[in-house]
């Protein structure tokens, strides 16, 4: 998948610009995503309500939405298994459109409900993809038919565009600092170890790992398991600590 994106052409700076500075006022990913949705609501003039679909583990999950109606319609297609979100997020396609719902033959089960339920007549889907790595699919509804214009479509793949690399820098640096919370309790583990039986850090990490394999759980989890409890595995003795 190339990184090349249509998103930028014909969005005037400052609306980029707004697009960023908005994205980027936290580092979670919850935050994130939820200025990703009410931007667009906000910014793109066909869009009346906006979600996410996201890929977690190859399982679609409803992310965060704008009001009722995107929770609602994103829910049915996860429920259904079908719908234009559904194949975008699982990259059947990079974007899907429907600007008549009411008379779309694709996905009979779903439109029939979210047209009639939730009065929407016309969506835009787009992918969230940064590099090779997808996160699913910004989903823009609105209640009126034929409601994108051209002008729309750019804004939208610009969002996308920003919203997929927002996603991918929040990950980025939740997974550094949960690298380096494992990293300082299994120090700690280390510490308590090197304490107790008066041992240097490389047997205590020797245990660790023997600890981890013998009791088939993760080594981060054992040494979490000895900071808080102050307690060996129930497998594990004084004896072991020896290598």
């Amino acid at each position: 998948m190339s990184d090349a994106r249509g998103g930028g052409d014909g969005v005037p700076p400052r609306e980029q610009e707004r697009l960023s500075r908005g994205l980027h006022r936290s580092n979670e990913p919850a935050a994130r995503m939820q200025a990703g949705v009410d931007l667009a609501v906000e910014l793109i003039d066909g869009c009346d309500h906006a979600g996410l679909t996201m890929v977690d583990g190859g399982v679609l999950r409803s992310g965060a939405s704008s009001d009722r109606v995107a929770i609602r319609a994103d829910e049915l297609q996860n429920q259904l298994g079908t719908g234009p979100c559904v194949e975008v997020a699982q990259l059947e396609h990079r974007t899907s459109f429907v600007s008549d719902l009411q008379n779309d033959q694709r996905w009979l089960a779903w439109g029939q409900r979210v047209y009639e339920e939730l009065q929407v007549d016309s969506l835009l889907s787009l992918l969230l993809y940064s590099g090779e790595r997808s996160f699913g699919a910004l989903n823009l509804y609105s209640g009126r038919g034929r409601a994108f214009d051209v002008g729309d479509f750019a804004m939208a793949e610009t969002l996308a565009a920003h919203l997929a690399a927002a996603v991918s820098d929040s990950q980025e640096i939740e997974n550094r600092n949960q690298g380096m919370i494992t990293r300082t309790v299994i120090g700690q583990a280390e510490g308590i170890l090197m304490e107790r039986y008066g041992i240097g850090p490389d047997e205590a990490f020797s245990f660790l790992r023997r600890a981890s394999q013998e009791t088939n759980q993760k080594l981060a989890l054992v040494a979490e398991q000895l900071v808080w409890t102050r307690e060996l595995p129930k497998t594990l003795g004084q004896a072991d600590t020896t290598t």
